[in-house]
């Protein structure tokens, strides 16, 4: 079995799979009067391909046990799909780039208690994978009539693995 180490999520590394949504660093001004703090186009929503509209839902994820193998990875060519946690816990992201499914180019990811994602269009990535509770998000993606989901079963399991140091449970 192949061994994935993980990476903490930032803006940079995360960069070639869409966008970190996150206030840290983000654009943001006062509104309302002062009243509000506004911080503004947090991730590039794209749904219209195709007669596609937005969708929002919200989605609970089950934690999942150390160790997580993947075993699987999906991806919406017609649309990207942003996770934005309800509540503070930490979750992975595991991507590939757009494209013909390259299993050498997965790269995984541990996020900050706030941090959400949004995926690009056509982004391989796995489904929601909460660490230690039930998770909420609300997730923005692409409602439409044609359908807009691939899924692979990898070849090779692979297991993630977290640097020394590391905590991933909260």
């Amino acid at each position: 079995m192949k061994i994935l180490q993980v990476e903490r999520l930032t803006r940079a590394a995360f960069a070639p799979f869409g966008d970190v949504i996150e206030l840290d660093g983000a654009r943001h001004f006062p509104i309302n009067g002062g009243t509000t703090e506004r911080y503004h186009d947090l991730a590039r929503v794209d749904v219209t391909e195709q007669g596609g509209r937005p969708l929002i839902n919200l989605f609970r994820a089950q934690p999942r046990a150390l160790p997580v193998e993947i075993a699987m990875m999906e991806r919406h060519p017609l649309g990207s799909q942003a996770f934005i946690p309800l509540q503070a816990g930490r979750y992975l992201v595991v991507v590939a780039p757009a494209g013909e499914f390259d299993p050498t180019a997965l790269r995984a990811f541990w996020t900050d208690a706030w941090q959400g994602v949004n995926y690009a269009k056509g982004v391989w990535h796995h489904p929601l994978l909460a660490l230690d509770r039930i998770s909420d998000f609300v997730v923005v993606d692409r409602g439409g009539d044609v359908p807009n989901c691939d899924e692979l079963q990898l070849e090779a399991s692979v297991q993630l693995a977290f640097e020394a140091g590391v905590e991933v449970l909260a």
